[in-house]
């Protein structure tokens, strides 16, 4: 080791114990980011709900749900047609800043609730599929001020509870009167606005709350807010509750060796510095030693091309068989990877359960178990026959709403 690279590393050594000595002495910040994690301690954590949700729901039974709810009720669906609904019954819990749940799920929460079970819902805003199920639309208000909220009920609650920091001014500005019970307000600037409701959908209730602050940490040990959060709870149907923590700030957790380096400032700073070092280090060394690595262009992907090159050749022959079967064998793959339903029988079963399972109009698949199975008896197609069939399937495979 020379005296130059010496005097470098010494630098960052003294500069390193510099920053952490600096950094130890500081104040930590608090965190007021809307984390909605059941781990996390920080004011907008969910670490005292999770830790006292026994508590809140003594009496029931609680099953967390650590795989997506399409996932996990779906396993619990009885195909049998003399029966066709759930093996279980309870209320599905989810408490986030954002909704978090996929659209596949989303179905699958709309067809559990429909069999008579029910689901409770504390978001700041839901996907257009539950606006346009449960029939009802929400607004923003901005507010500078503090607001106040309460439930409806009097004989349940009268108080009304201030929340401020971190707190929305989303309300339900439209729903149907008809299968809704409002349950709750918020009033803003002397303005009163709906923020909890009860949807009724199929056999089974939509309880949903704009306000999920009202569930964090801050809130729950800031003077008597935690009896606003239990009152709300308290109109969750005693039973079985199937709790879903918000997987989608979980998956902004690292699972890297470096996650606690990268947690602390400090010791962040100082990971960075020394790679930053390294780097200077290799840079100045390879100067001398490295020599020009010769760029070596990749082979050509030339797959989609091949591909559009023998359809092109089918159908400029008129081989519409071959580009049929081949559209079937794609399709039923696709039934088969995406949605776990058997294809070996194209009957009025296999019809239902795409129709389930996909949400697409009966007809739709009704149509495409007509020409397949027209198609494997003739084995005879014209080009409209391949263009109808093409038509159907796309549609049916069309996962946008």
């Amino acid at each position: 080791m020379n005296r130059t690279l010496k005097i470098y590393v010494a630098f960052l050594v003294a500069l390193l114990v510099l920053i952490i000595v600096v950094d130890a002495n500081r104040p930590k910040p608090i965190n007021w980011s809307p984390s909605f994690d059941v781990n996390a301690k920080i004011p907008f954590g969910l670490y005292v709900f999770d830790t006292e949700k026994d508590t809140f729901f003594k009496g029931d039974t609680l099953e967390t749900i650590k795989t997506t709810p399409y996932e996990f009720f779906d396993s619990f669906y009885d195909y049998d047609t003399l029966v066709n609904s759930y093996e279980i019954k309870g209320t599905f819990l989810a408490i986030a800043e954002d909704y978090f749940i996929d659209q596949s799920s989303t179905d699958e929460l709309l067809t559990f609730v429909g069999h008579g079970n029910t689901a409770f819902l504390s978001m700041s805003n839901f996907s257009i599929t539950l606006e346009d199920s449960l029939k009802f639309e929400y607004k923003n208000k901005f507010f500078q001020n503090e607001m106040t909220v309460q439930l409806s009920n009097p004989s349940l609650d009268t108080t009304s509870y201030p929340m401020k920091i971190g707190a929305n001014g989303y309300y339900f500005s439209k729903f149907d009167t008809l299968t809704t019970t409002v349950l709750g307000y918020q009033k803003i600037e002397k303005e009163q606005q709906v923020n909890f409701i009860k949807v009724n959908y199929g056999d089974g209730q939509f309880y949903l709350h704009l306000q999920p602050m009202a569930f964090t940490n801050y809130y729950l040990l800031k003077d008597k807010n935690a009896a606003y959060a239990e009152h709300v709870l308290s109109y969750i149907p005693k039973g079985k509750l199937f709790w879903y923590p918000n997987q989608v700030n979980k998956y902004g957790v690292s699972n890297s060796p470096l996650r606690f380096i990268l947690s602390h400032e400090s010791l962040k700073w100082a990971w960075y510095l020394f790679l930053l070092g390294m780097i200077i280090f290799m840079i100045f060394n390879a100067k001398r030693k490295q020599r020009i690595i010769p760029i070596i262009k990749p082979l050509a992907n030339t797959t989609v091309d091949f591909t559009k090159t023998i359809g092109n050749l089918y159908f400029q022959e008129g081989n519409h068989d071959t580009i049929m079967e081949k559209k079937i064998i794609y399709f039923l793959e696709k039934i088969r990877h995406d949605y776990l339903i058997d294809t070996q029988i194209l009957d009025e079963e296999f019809i239902k359960k795409v129709n389930q399972k996909t949400g697409k109009e009966r007809q739709l698949i009704e149509k495409v178990v007509l020409l397949i199975k027209r198609q494997r008896k003739t084995f005879k197609s014209s080009e409209a026959d391949l263009v109808e069939l093409n038509r159907v399937i796309e549609k049916i495979l069309d996962t946008t709403k």
